[in-house]
């Protein structure tokens, strides 16, 4: 791959702070209540569930440009879950509740959010890896 933009952050762990190099993103990082912590910062899973409802509302954007397909009023949201693994580690699970218009309810829907998983980074790069439901709202 010919790298076109790299992001770069830096994070001293899960109660501490996450930097962007640029400044943009300069975060408090706290446990969430769930997991045992106060809950008063964000967390890793919250910037990925960002990152990766932004990155599939971009791909399906994409692939509606292509194929003339007007995804404007669409929203993507995402779900990330954290849990334990059978391993005795962690492990996530992500679910993709995409709201689409009336026009694209049923078969040209699903056949639009199959597209995008296949176009989108996040997804290929999560393919095999962690499991991603894709819900249509």
């Amino acid at each position: 791959m010919d790298a076109i933009y790299t992001a770069v952050a830096t994070a001293n762990g899960r109660e501490g702070r996450a930097v962007s190099s640029d400044g943009q993103i300069d975060l408090p990082l706290a446990f969430p209540a769930a997991l045992g912590g106060n809950g008063q910062g964000t967390n890793p899973e919250q910037l990925f569930a960002a990152g990766y409802a932004a990155c599939f509302a971009s791909a399906m954007g994409a692939i509606g440009r292509q194929e003339k397909i007007d995804v404007k009023d669409a929203s993507v949201t995402a779900e990330v879950s954290i849990g334990k693994d059978t391993d005795g580690g962690f492990g996530l699970s992500v679910i993709m509740r995409v709201e689409l218009p009336d026009h694209l309810q049923g078969e040209a829907g699903e056949a639009l959010l199959k597209k995008t998983h296949a176009y989108c980074p996040y997804s290929k790069a999560t393919r095999g890896n962690l499991p991603v439901e894709l819900v249509i709202e």
